[in-house]
């Protein structure tokens, strides 16, 4: 499994199979020349020029992909995705990416889809034992549905792929359980706190105006929290190593 540390900007993972751009659009689902255009615009870093003159893409390349398409079927401008990953920080790894796109899929109003267990599977691209599924279940990102018969679930798809990357990661159950009502707990608070300032900003607004500012707010605040949360997160991380 490739680390942060192994990661160079380019997104080429080291020890990972590296691809051609013919690879890297199929794997994402989009044109050889989509990739062309979006590099040309910036969008992704420059590949990894190897043996030929050929280049290389990796896993970076590929989580900025998913990324650009999940901004744009929420409806963003290709002017707003440009600012939107300018203000990334700029040593995400394609797992910070990956992060990302699991909460910009989450401003859609609805992302559940009842699924079979096959299909469950198809979608997570791995079987899962019963033991994954109750851990997707602690994270909320499946849940069963009894009424559409036996191994039926409903499935957060903005959460998926994240969850499933979870799944790898060692951590009990009962600590996943614990970590989401912390979480939730806080997320709430500050939710809170933010909705009663944007209410007193526009306490004198007609609520057409109210609503145009809260979705031009929600992706610019959501980016806030999840950047800031990161940040916090590895400094929290970085000073308990330091004491150990």
């Amino acid at each position: 499994m490739t680390t942060h540390a192994e990661t160079d900007a380019s997104g080429a993972g080291a020890g990972e199979p590296a691809l051609t751009i013919d690879e890297l659009a199929a794997r994402a689902g989009v044109t050889v020349r989509t990739v062309r255009f979006y590099a040309t615009r910036g969008l992704l870093p420059p590949p990894v020029i190897g043996p030929r003159r050929v280049g290389r893409y990796g896993p970076g390349h590929l989580a900025r992909l998913a990324l650009i398409e999940e901004l744009q079927q929420q409806g963003m401008t290709l002017a707003a995705i440009e600012r939107y990953l300018r203000q990334l920080p700029p040593d995400l790894t394609p797992h910070d990416l990956a992060i990302h796109r699991a909460v910009v899929a989450s401003w859609a109003p609805d992302t559940e889809e009842t699924v079979s267990r096959g299909e469950l599977e198809r979608r997570a691209g791995r079987p899962l034992t019963d033991e994954d599924v109750a851990r997707l279940t602690a994270m909320s990102v499946v849940r069963a549905d009894d009424s559409h018969g036996a191994e039926t679930f409903r499935v957060d798809t903005g959460l998926l792929r994240l969850g499933v990357q979870l799944l790898d990661v060692p951590l009990s159950q009962e600590a996943i359980l614990a970590a989401r009502e912390v979480l939730v707990e806080h997320s709430r608070a500050a939710a809170h706190e933010l909705s009663r300032l944007l209410r007193g900003e526009v306490a004198e607004r007609a609520a057409r105006d109210v609503k145009s500012l809260s979705a031009h707010m929600h992706p610019l605040v959501v980016q806030a929290l999840l950047t800031t949360f990161q940040r916090s997160l590895k400094e929290e991380l970085g000073e308990w190593l330091t004491r150990s």
